[in-house]
């Protein structure tokens, strides 16, 4: 029983009635306590934690084959475009030479019997040895385009047999379908995981395809050089160059899904560069033009492949260069 005096408890109960409810726990706010607060979960591979930690060393492996790989084929692509130029270079002065015999100042030597006949055949025969080691280059461009292709695929490391075996191997194919062949995105060697290299491999290969279909066109414009008779196939931008050259071509996306060549274009230029019909006597600038063109390799950008090359070997402490 309340034994104050009947004001006093008025005066109570009116200030309880006057005071504002308290206001309600905000959910916005973060705890007090920093312990109670929760980090994102790390990324869990979907393998079991034994398979994981042998996938790792074996991934590891296969990625600087890989790239050791596409490091040769760099190297590869280096030496056959310096070879299609030099003779490239070598036929157009042949071919020059060839052409202004007739009218060719030869002083003491005019009266040798058949001397400009001769020098001509001379010529001749140096276009031609030219022509062929220039496809020899050529072919040897494509073959290291063709092997970057493949490094470029095979960076995933799949088991080898069942999860619960105590093997694991690298393997061009999944025979499990759960297994994607990196590790569920964990990372491989410190940061980057299987498809951070598959991208920069990826950005590599584009460069040097894109090249190589301008390197097509500019050897197909030299082997047309000279001939006084041009057959359909020789001028023709459809015609294989070499037996076997479209299926090597189709491995480096330069073929479209009807099985068409596609034409050349520059890195960064939206239209393509529609190939023309060959000409057998093109003039000495456009010439040069076609030899400055093949020197500066416009679709491979040589600072960018090498900080690929850099930032790579940084990740998986290997020099590349």
């Amino acid at each position: 029983m309340d034994d104050r005096p009947e004001a006093s408890r008025d005066a109570s109960s009116d200030a309880a009635a006057a005071a504002p409810p308290p206001p309600p726990p905000s959910h916005s706010s973060p705890p007090s306590n920093p312990k109670t607060l929760r980090s994102p979960p790390p990324a869990v591979s979907p393998l079991p934690s034994s398979a994981a930690r042998l996938w790792r060393p074996a991934a590891q492996r296969n990625l600087r084959n890989q790239w050791s790989k596409l490091a040769s084929c760099r190297q590869q692509w280096a030496s056959a475009s310096s070879a299609g130029r030099s003779h490239a270079t070598s036929l157009v002065n042949a071919h020059l030479s060839h052409r202004y015999v007739p009218s060719m100042e030869l002083g003491v030597l005019k009266d040798m019997p058949n001397i400009r006949n001769k020098a001509c055949l001379k010529l001749f025969k140096q276009q031609e040895l030219h022509k062929d080691k220039l496809l020899s280059a050529y072919k040897d461009m494509v073959t290291a385009v063709t092997y970057m292709v493949s490094a470029s695929r095979s960076m995933r490391c799949f088991l080898k047999g069942s999860n619960n075996s105590q093997l694991v191997q690298f393997s061009v194919g999944s025979e499990d379908t759960n297994d994607t062949g990196d590790g569920g995105g964990i990372p491989v060697v410190t940061f980057w995981s299987i498809s951070s290299f598959e991208n920069l491999a990826q950005e590599l290969v584009e460069m040097f395809e894109l090249e190589l279909s301008l390197k097509r066109l500019l050897t197909k414009e030299f082997l047309i050089v000279g001939c006084e008779v041009l057959q359909p196939d020789q001028s023709s931008w459809s015609q294989e160059l070499y037996p076997g050259e479209f299926e090597d071509l189709s491995q480096c996306h330069l073929l479209t899904s009807k099985c068409e060549l596609l034409p050349p274009r520059l890195k960064g230029c939206m239209s393509d560069i529609p190939p023309e019909q060959g000409c057998s006597q093109l003039s000495r600038e456009t010439l040069q033009v076609y030899l400055t063109t093949w020197l500066a390799e416009v679709n491979i950008d040589t600072h960018r492949v090498g900080e690929i090359f850099a930032i790579v070997g940084e990740e998986m402490h290997v020099n590349f260069q």
